[in-house]
């Protein structure tokens, strides 16, 4: 079992440290909004700090699960960051989905200071941090993956080293990109079997069986059915990864004319007030023209 801390306990980072709690690692918890954490400590036990520095001071490895880059950088350095309560040769993992950039710049910090880092975004939402079985898709040095897998795995379901750091971010993007297109096809899909007449719920049990299926099928067909949208991921949180998608491609070189095209469908949304509204809600702008 490791020491460990948790920096951020959100929708996804609350249940995160949850399992890793539950597990048996001794864990300490900071939240920008310390009612949270409280929160927290009462339904896990552990400890609550008062700043990252804080949380982080003692531990094995420091977790981090927050908005942005500048949000990794609020929790990650200064004074009261997380590096200043490390020791060296401890691992810091960021979960939160960021750039490849901030990735690499806190990489970079963290070298100096002889504390490893691990870039380490997530895929399966709110629900599959609740039940413990996210994909974490990650970036740096081996031996530091290594000290870090166990521990992750309670909570996930597949952990996956991909490349030196960023490279966990890079392969976000991609999962990124393929679900933006995904939920637009599946979006016009529907929207034309309705209007032609067909039973879709039928429609869809048919063909998610076949090529066409797909986990946004399986899972969102149903509520974009019923035109159901007020909860899941919000197209607030699928924007800003979709931004950072499309930085990096202005960057690299990368054509993603439909990424672009599904970004501005999202824009759509939010200026119909659907900015918490699952990413599925590209049905709504199809239905309500």
């Amino acid at each position: 079992m490791s020491k460990v801390a948790f920096i951020g306990l959100g929708v996804m980072g609350y249940p995160m440290a949850g399992h890793l709690q539950n597990k048996g690692h001794e864990v300490t918890v900071y939240n920008r909004t310390a009612a949270k954490a409280e929160k927290w400590v009462q339904e896990f036990g552990g400890r609550m700090a008062k700043t990252p520095r804080g949380a982080a001071e003692g531990m094995d490895i420091a977790f981090t699960m927050v908005g942005n880059d500048d949000d990794v950088r609020a929790v990650v350095l200064g004074d009261d960051g997380a590096f200043a309560g490390l020791a060296k040769g401890t691992v810091l993992v960021d979960h939160t989905t960021a750039s490849a950039d901030v990735a690499r710049e806190i990489h970079g910090v963290g070298k100096g200071l002889g504390i490893a880092t691990i870039d380490a975004p997530v895929s399966g939402g709110q629900a599959g941090a609740e039940n413990g079985v996210l994909t974490v898709m990650c970036g740096g040095e081996a031996t530091a993956f290594d000290t870090v897998k166990p521990v992750i795995d309670g909570y996930a379901r597949a952990c996956t080293l991909l490349g030196d750091a960023g490279a966990g971010q890079l392969t976000k993007m991609v999962n990124q990109i393929c679900i933006a297109g995904l939920v637009q096809g599946l979006s016009e899909a529907m929207n034309f079997g309705a209007r032609a007449g067909l039973d879709m719920p039928t429609v869809i049990d048919v063909i998610s069986k076949g090529a066409a299926g797909s986990w946004q099928m399986e899972n969102r067909a149903p509520t974009m059915c019923d035109g159901k949208y007020d909860f899941g991921f919000a197209v607030d949180w699928m924007r800003k990864d979709l931004g950072i998608c499309l930085n990096e491609a202005n960057r690299n070189g990368a054509r993603l004319p439909v990424t672009a095209l599904v970004d501005q469908f999202y824009a759509q949304v939010q200026a119909r007030g659907g900015n918490r509204w699952d990413t599925s809600s590209l049905m709504h702008l199809l239905v309500n023209d």
